[in-house]
């Protein structure tokens, strides 16, 4: 088995709470298909780099998943069906980064300067 990073980016005009449905998902899926799903992130709205399908806006997920490359590809087909994922990328990884993503670190460093 190998190691996949698996970012998705969906719609803006669906809540947060949809898109954390969303991921459980796709981590339910993934698991009856014969995966891991090592962790989940879900790094919230954010601006896009350029307009993807007319929006400036996606909610960014993170999944961390432990799994036979043909397994990958099948969700990937499911993601061009579903019209609520605007993008997808599947990377592989030597190892999984047991600390939080650098997203999540700056979001908690903005945090604590906010305060102070």
């Amino acid at each position: 088995m190998a190691l996949y990073e698996h970012v998705v980016l969906t719609r803006p005009d669906i809540s947060s709470t949809q898109v954390e449905e969303f991921m459980q998902t796709l981590a339910t899926k993934i698991e009856t298909l014969g995966a891991t799903v090592e962790g989940a992130e879900y790094w919230g709205l954010r601006n896009l780099a350029y307009r993807m399908n007319k929006n400036r806006k996606a909610h960014y997920s993170l999944l961390k998943v432990n799994a036979e490359p043909g397994l990958l590809h099948e969700i990937e087909r499911q993601h061009r069906i579903n019209e609520d994922v605007l993008r997808y990328i599947t990377i592989v990884v030597e190892e999984f980064n047991e600390e939080p993503s650098a997203i999540l670190k700056k979001r908690e460093e903005r945090k604590r300067r906010d305060r102070n």
